[in-house]
């Protein structure tokens, strides 16, 4: 399956758009919409600056390949393109490690697709930068709140 434009416009919409790098709530260094490194693999670092949005978005669309490729190989259930796109969506954010040894991935492919959807609200914390200790972020609990409620929509399931 591919992210569909509604999904690209959930990750689109919580990642931001920024020309220029930025350390984000979690402290890492980030830029355009929510990228961490470029196409050739480097991290992006301070003082990084993309020329325009068609650039971010150019970032953005290569970036998104490895996060909808995990998906799809660890889910093993049928899923609708609103569960699709809710588990990119989750997978661009946390990456694909949280989402291999997830209990969201292993319940859905239960096929306990309700006690999945649960499990997007877990995941609301951040490390925080200098102390260390985990810390729910507001961001963090619009965005699984959001990512939860489309994987609960109804649509049809598309094997």
């Amino acid at each position: 399956m591919k992210l569909s434009n509604q999904g690209i416009n959930v990750i689109k919409n919580f990642e931001g758009l920024s020309l220029a790098a930025y350390r984000d709530v979690a402290g890492v260094w980030t830029i355009g919409y929510g990228s961490t490194r470029y196409h050739d693999g480097r991290p992006v670092k301070p003082g990084d600056k993309l020329a325009n949005e068609q650039q971010a978005s150019a970032l953005f669309s290569n970036t998104l390949g490895q996060y909808q490729d995990a998906v799809n190989q660890y889910v093993k259930v049928p899923l609708t393109q609103n569960q699709f796109d809710a588990l990119v969506s989750f997978t661009y954010n946390l990456g694909t490690g949280a989402l291999k040894e997830s209990t969201l991935l292993k319940k859905l492919n239960e096929k306990d697709y309700a006690g999945a959807a649960d499990q997007f609200l877990v995941w609301d914390k951040i490390t925080h930068p200098k102390t260390g200790e985990k810390v729910v972020c507001q961001i963090l609990v619009d965005r699984r709140e959001e990512e939860r409620g489309l994987s609960l929509s109804t649509q049809t399931v598309l094997s």
